[in-house]
């Protein structure tokens, strides 16, 4: 039997790719996303993937579309929680309530709900795999990014606790740190911080590899065959843990 999949932030970016990956794998996949043209794209990039408008900082549409995307499977084997944003880009001085409160609901917040809902599911089913994408950040710092990477460090603690709690009902759950991500977007982050900086894009690109040791952008299809990997029979003893995909970062300027 196929494993069947929900990928939230599916249409585009890292979602896309791990969305791909597990379809290539054999899966069934239902993604969400709050981009209703990115989710037109998505359609018609990737037939075979269920999609449906959801942000899931509301637990009501989350409900929702996790109900909707179950009764169409008869089930769900894999959680990949990627829906996230940035948060802004201001000294902890500037931050608005508007954007530490946005980013905790959907970088945190809309896991808890996600898994809220699944975790039944999976207890009834007798097995289940939670991937939550974190990212390296969480491990060099960024300033003037506070409700991005404070965030992130919450779903680090959520990985680890619902570890703990649920590997006895043979639920596992892991985070993926994403390194820097070879993308529109993840070039665009790199443009704005070199404008920023007064440096030019090529500038600031060396001044970020010479601080990863492997001197790398990361495809984002690597993020999605590490999250097949770790829904796979391979890595069926693999839980609790927070494994970079980031070539080595050891800081970022």
């Amino acid at each position: 039997m196929s494993q069947r999949v929900v990928v939230t932030a599916a249409a585009r970016g890292i979602g896309r790719a791990i969305a791909d990956r597990f379809l290539a794998s054999g899966a069934t996949v239902w993604g969400c996303d709050v981009d209703d043209e990115a989710l037109g794209e998505l359609r018609a990039a990737l037939p075979s993937v269920k999609a449906a408008r959801c942000d899931v900082g509301d637990k009501a549409q989350v409900e929702s579309f996790l109900a909707e995307a179950c009764k169409s499977m008869g089930g769900i084997d894999v959680l990949v929680n990627n829906a996230g944003i940035g948060g802004g880009h201001a000294a902890v001085e500037d931050v608005t309530d508007e954007n530490w409160d946005r980013s905790l609901a959907v970088n945190l917040s809309g896991m808890f709900y996600c898994v809220r809902k699944v975790v039944p599911l999976m207890k009834a089913q007798g097995s289940g795999c939670i991937i939550n994408i974190s990212t390296g950040s969480v491990r060099t710092g960024l300033p003037n990014r506070l409700p991005y990477v404070a965030s992130k460090h919450g779903v680090m603690g959520l990985t680890q606790n619902l570890a703990r709690e649920l590997g006895p009902a043979n639920i596992r759950c892991n985070a993926i740190l994403p390194g820097l991500i070879d993308n529109p977007r993840g070039r665009a982050l790199v443009q704005r911080a070199a404008d920023e900086a007064g440096k030019s894009f090529e500038e600031f690109e060396a001044d970020m590899l010479k601080y990863i040791s492997m001197r790398t952008w990361i495809d984002p299809l690597e993020i999605g065959d590490t999250a097949v990997f770790l829904a796979s029979h391979a890595a069926r003893h693999i839980t609790g843990q927070f494994l970079g995909v980031c070539g080595g970062v050891e800081w970022e300027p």
